[in-house]
């Protein structure tokens, strides 16, 4: 075992060249969606279904008229209820993938920019989202200017341009016509397209493949900034008949759970392509379906869709390459259930903090990497904390690294070997700063109490009394062995936190005498206002510890003029 005060230095080095990580940053995540089928009505249940997840949404009223200038279809009353909750309506500019129409409104662009400007005054809209597509790169100077005099025209509104991923940077095409750098400089963002990698005529596959995804944001960053690019998901997917010549038709996500359940389909996800597809046959004998008007006849069916997982793994790439944020074709196809999980993944904001009397403290932990939660949406803050987590959290806030002990010994204990927290485990071993409840044994899974953890934090944090009788920072954690300082009983004496030990002999807790083994550290952190004691008095030291009040104890220790000495915060 490390002595003391090489543990000391150890821990000093490494509190200083160490980073905390950063799980979550604390600027919210934009998070756009398109709202195309339906009606008025239907658009703000839409809306609704997202329990507050969106801030803007960009229904189709821009359309063309057929000499290119602008085919108005705005709803007042939706944007009235949009702004009753704060979204901002942005409608898209579209020619729905009609060449010689776009073409003849880049040509327009002078007239079409201006009439797009007075409508937005008109009916108190929030900006333009241009989603001109297949024109090509003759036409890329003149979609540029487009954009240019329509931020000209609107300083202080929204200008946003929807266009195509481009994973193999191509340069002719409808890819060409999009000049990334030049757009992005006119516009607040960029919204990447990023799907349809398989469509109408293609092979069986994947609409938007993770690779496919990646290599559309990699070239996007060549091109402009990461805080100039809005990831689009796509909430839809493809299906192809077997028996048929030629697929692809496109399917909401959230109808691809009835055909499974309905047609018993089997359900696969392709790690490649992080890309979930089901397989299903149709027989005459069975219900039919009709998909947009379209019947699906007899015969075997694979279905590329979008799931949790393959949408979670797409908002992971935002974070990973610090984007904008996130926006989405279409909102009434999204999978059911989604917005429950989605800001999560976007924002990390579990939604059971939400209300919490802790909240402030666990989204601080999350922030600093030290605290994740148990699940995708759950932060847990009610459930015990177990010996494990205890030490995770601790080996992350010091910014404990292995680099540093490859010559020091591993623990003994055979009951971490398959462990989630193992490496945690070994670390706080070999640094000495815990034992296991014998040699052999560390029990992860046991709970902590309120006094094993006023025990721990004090020592590890140097807020123990300057005389302690026991070498180990952890000692007596698992069990109730932690020998009684002489100190305690010395008037004279004072603790590292410059409270006299004739302080600290005047009881605080009633259910906490003078001389009990984890007074001393119990009462020195209730002199910190570190740890506190419950609404009836008492400290209840024998309680488990839950998540959330480790989380808001952590967090004082970390706004402490004495620990944050030792840690480097963010």
């Amino acid at each position: 075992m490390l002595s003391r005060k090489l543990i000391s230095m150890l821990l000093v080095l490494t509190f200083i060249t160490s980073i905390p990580v950063t799980v979550f940053g604390n600027e919210q995540k934009l998070n756009m969606s398109y709202v195309y089928f339906g009606d008025t009505n239907s658009f703000i249940q839409q809306v609704n279904n997202t329990n507050g997840a969106l801030q803007t949404v960009s229904p189709s009223y821009f359309d063309l008229k057929s000499d290119g200038s602008l085919h108005l279809k705005v709803d007042a009353r939706f944007v009235q209820e949009m702004h009753k909750q704060n979204i901002k309506v942005v409608p898209f500019l579209s020619n729905h993938w009609d060449r010689e129409l776009g073409r003849k409104a880049l040509l327009n662009r002078e007239k079409l920019a201006k009439q797009i400007a007075d409508a937005i005054k008109t009916y108190n809209l929030d900006g333009v989202n241009v989603d001109i597509e297949n024109v090509t790169r003759v036409d890329r100077d003149n979609y540029t200017d487009l954009v240019r005099q329509l931020r000209q025209l609107l300083p202080d509104k929204e200008v946003s341009v929807a266009v195509a991923a481009n994973p193999n940077a191509w340069i002719e095409g409808w890819h060409g016509s999009y000049n990334y750098t030049e757009l992005a400089k006119y516009s607040d963002y960029l919204m990447i397209m990023a799907y349809d990698e398989s469509y109408y005529g293609s092979k069986p596959g994947p609409v938007a493949s993770s690779s496919f995804v990646e290599r559309s944001i990699q070239y996007a960053l060549k091109q402009t900034t990461g805080d100039k690019i809005v990831l689009g998901i796509p909430f839809y997917g493809r299906y192809w008949r077997h028996e048929s010549d030629k697929g692809g038709h496109g399917i909401s996500a959230n109808t691809v759970d009835v055909l499974i359940e309905r047609y018993n389909g089997k359900v696969f996800f392709d790690e490649k392509s992080k890309s979930p597809y089901t397989t299903f046959t149709i027989h005459s004998w069975q219900p039919v379906t009709k998909l947009s008007n379209r019947t699906l006849e007899p015969g075997t069916y694979t279905v590329w869709y979008e799931d949790f997982r393959s949408i979670q793994h797409k908002v992971e790439l935002v974070h990973k390459y610090n984007l904008k944020g996130t926006g989405s074709w279409s909102l009434n196809q999204a999978p059911k259930g989604i917005w429950d999980q989605y800001v999560t993944w976007l924002n990390g904001t579990y939604y059971d903090i939400r209300n919490h009397w802790a909240n402030h403290d666990m989204k601080s932990m999350i922030d600093k990497g030290w605290m994740v939660g148990n699940q995708h949406t759950q932060f847990l803050p009610e459930n015990k904390l177990t010996r494990a987590e205890a030490i995770a959290v601790l080996v992350r806030a010091l910014g404990l690294k292995d680099k540093h002990l490859e010559l020091y010994e591993h623990s003994k204990f055979a009951d971490i070997s398959n462990h989630w927290a193992k490496e945690e485990i070994e670390l706080a071993f070999r640094f000495g700063l815990v034992e296991g409840i014998d040699d052999y044994t560390f029990a992860p899974k046991d709970l902590l109490t309120r006094e094993q953890m006023a025990t721990l934090l004090a020592r590890v944090f140097d807020l123990e009394n300057s005389q302690s009788g026991s070498n180990s920072l952890i000692e007596g954690v698992s069990n109730e062995s932690i020998a009684i300082s002489d100190a305690e009983s010395t008037a004279s004496t004072t603790n590292k936190t410059n409270v006299e030990v004739s302080q600290i002999t005047q009881t605080l807790f009633p259910d906490l005498i003078f001389g009990h083994w984890s007074y001393s550290s119990v009462t020195a952190m209730a002199h910190k206002q570190i740890i506190q004691g419950y609404d009836d008095g008492f400290f209840h030291p024998k309680r488990n510890v839950t998540r959330a009040q480790f989380a808001a104890v952590m967090n004082r220790i970390a706004k402490d003029d004495a620990t944050n000495k030792i840690l480097v915060l963010k």
